[in-house]
């Protein structure tokens, strides 16, 4: 079966969310919460809004859900993580199937399939299309003088080749620039790699570090999405400390915080490092990207 994108049309959500937040229960008071604070910043508009996500997202229909938001033009910056423009770019061309998790990997392996999950991913699909496509694609860059490029630029670049599916054209036809910190952590990273080894080509994530410090050091207020944790968590809150702290802020995320970790930490921790104001409107929601983002939009569109 083919993993297919989600597409939110019922208006429901936005009742339901209500009782959750309403309800006093845990989970489902933060959850409801979420919309509360994201409505609010969406509707400031003084605010520079950031979205972050993990990659792993992307490989699932969830990646309709971020498509949608960047299409609706919620978020003025995206952060995420090389994986990201794997993915798009081979679902953009290709398919990715229902697996699970208890599937025998090493028969997988001789079948040419990749794991990611219970998402199964066809060697073909994936690696090989990202490699010809990347391969052809930077030939254009480079023959049109440009031998230099930032990861947002790349990104643009990129995203005008895929279809109107895919997270990366919609930031494309609506000038969001999509940050990747780790460019070179993934597929299409390797092929960057790879194609520098003969061609003057280089990437300058400076490039990209200059255009956040130009947008948040002008901006009045802040405020953030925070799908699971990592570089493309922390470089949403690092930045946002050279200007005070964020203004509003929503982390959804699994990771626990006894170990001390980044991903794990809640929040309010930010607050004492200067990356969240003190007064912030913010909550942690602790549930999987997957469940908790679909119900999140659709009680914002509806």
């Amino acid at each position: 079966m083919e993993v297919k994108d989600i597409r939110i049309k019922s208006d429901s959500a936005k009742a339901l969310m209500k009782q959750l937040e309403a309800s006093g229960g845990f989970t489902a008071k933060k959850l409801g919460a979420s919309t509360r604070i994201l409505r609010e910043m969406l509707d400031d508009e003084e605010s520079l809004n950031f979205l972050s996500f993990p990659a792993d997202v992307v490989a699932t229909g969830t990646r309709g859900v971020l498509r949608d938001m960047v299409k609706e033009k919620w978020f003025d910056i995206l952060i995420t993580t090389c994986g990201t423009i794997d993915h798009d770019v081979a679902r953009s061309f290709a398919k990715y199937y229902h697996g699970t998790f208890e599937a025998d990997d090493a028969a997988l392996m001789r079948r040419g399939i990749h794991r990611l999950g219970n998402v199964f991913v066809p060697r073909k699909n994936y690696g090989e299309l990202i490699e010809r496509k990347m391969t052809a694609w930077l030939e254009e860059f480079y023959s049109a003088g440009k031998n230099e490029m930032s990861t947002s630029e790349l990104c643009y670049d990129i995203g005008s080749r895929l279809t109107d599916e895919s997270i990366l054209y919609w930031a494309w036809k609506n000038k969001i620039p999509v940050i990747v910190p780790g460019i070179t952590d993934g597929a299409v990273g390797y092929q960057i790699w790879q194609f520098s080894q003969n061609h003057k080509f280089k990437v300058n994530i400076l490039k990209d570090e200059q255009m956040l410090a130009d947008r948040v050091f002008e901006a009045k207020h802040s405020g953030a999405l925070i799908l699971g944790g990592g570089i493309s968590k922390h470089h949403v809150i690092w930045w946002n400390a050279f200007k005070g702290g964020l203004d509003y802020a929503v982390y959804i995320t699994t990771a626990q915080e006894f170990d001390g970790s980044l991903s794990g930490a809640r929040m309010r921790e930010a607050i004492s490092w200067g990356k969240l104001k003190a007064k912030a409107k913010h909550v942690t929601v602790d549930g999987d990207i997957t469940v908790c983002l679909p119900l999140l939009f659709a009680s914002l569109v509806s």
